[in-house]
């Protein structure tokens, strides 16, 4: 490849590590990712070309990614659904509720196509459903700025909640030890191979898919434990925030306003359901309803996590939810995307 098309993708990249280091300084939520979402989205607006990293590079970027997503599907997860079956049928009833009336309103009042509805209005991940949009038609930009209006007003809402109540906490808790390095390699190299065997076949977001399954079969079955190495996930991430922010190269601002009050509906109704559905499951089990209104939230793991754990709530039951919410939505819009490919 000529050096000079690696300029543009590098120099995104670069304004997406100051956009995390900015982020991260002030304690922003998500600063790998949305820092460099923001930053990299601003320069766009303001004219300047932005480009996301070449194919074989984000190819080994969503590898990455997937192994970090997959890592939290543990024995001890799988065991803790069990125990909470009431309370998993409301989460996945309000799943299916928030996608098909999102979906329907984009549709309706938006004039989206359904599958860029779809993607937009699906409450999950947010690496996991960017990363499901390569390959399909569907409007990415639309795409990315719905579910990034989405997850940051739910990241942010969270701690300016907590700073104004004065509950937050002075340091946060020890995370997990890293995975070994040799047990890593071995991973990435096996999620490579199985990106490439999907691409093959044909699946949407082939490398991110690869790289959950290996991670998740590694880790249920004990074979490898630890977490990802931190400064790769931190690059994964500013990456995938440059990915997000270059699609706004080249946007107008009717575009940018459209999509904007898209965002703001799906997050608002999507609160709304996931709340009707808390409600329906604390009547049936009695249960404190500020802890399933945490579990079912529908975004913002590691802050509602944390929120959990402030407010003296079981953090399994908190995590275990929003580990199983990514887990049907894993099922759902694969499925949803290939049926709709036969169309």
């Amino acid at each position: 490849m000529a050096t000079g098309s690696w300029l543009i993708p590098l120099r995104t990249f670069g304004l997406g590590v100051l956009g995390a280091g900015v982020t991260y300084a002030l304690g922003f939520p998500a600063p790998f990712l949305t820092g460099p979402a923001i930053v990299v989205t601003l320069a766009g607006l303001a004219g300047l070309r932005t480009a996301a990293l070449p194919q074989r590079a984000r190819n080994a970027v969503f590898v990455i990614l997937g192994l970090t997503i997959g890592q939290g599907v543990t024995p001890e997860v799988f065991g803790a659904m069990r125990t909470w079956p009431v309370t998993l049928a409301a989460l996945a009833a309000s799943l299916f509720a928030i996608i098909f009336v999102t979906r329907a309103a984009l549709v309706r009042f938006w004039s989206m196509d359904r599958t860029t509805a779809f993607l937009s209005s699906s409450p999950g991940h947010l690496s996991y459903v960017l990363g499901l949009t390569e390959g399909v038609k569907a409007d990415l930009k639309t795409v990315s700025i719905v579910q990034s209006i989405r997850v940051l007003a739910l990241t942010l809402i969270v701690p300016v909640a907590l700073t104004l109540t004065g509950q937050i906490p002075e340091k946060a808790a020890a995370g997990p030890p890293e995975t070994a390095p040799v047990a890593l390699i071995a991973m990435i190299l096996v999620a490579g191979i199985s990106g490439y065997l999907l691409q093959r076949l044909k699946l949407p977001a082939a490398y991110l898919i690869g790289g959950m399954l290996v991670s998740v079969v590694a880790h249920v079955t004990g074979l490898v434990a630890g977490v990802m190495s931190f400064w790769l996930a931190a690059a994964a991430f500013v990456a995938l925030g440059g990915l997000i922010g270059s699609r706004f190269s080249g946007v107008t601002w009717p575009e940018l306003r459209r999509a904007f009050s898209a965002g703001i509906m799906v997050t608002v109704l999507g609160v709304i359901l996931a709340g009707v559905f808390a409600l329906i499951a604390h009547w049936i089990t009695g249960m404190d309803l500020m802890v399933i209104l945490i579990a079912f939230a529908p975004g913002g793991l590691e802050t509602m996590a944390a929120m959990a754990v402030i407010l003296g709530i079981d953090p399994t039951f908190v995590a275990t939810h929003h580990v199983a919410r990514l887990l049907m939505l894993t099922a759902i819009v694969p499925v949803f995307l290939l049926s709709g490919r036969r169309h």
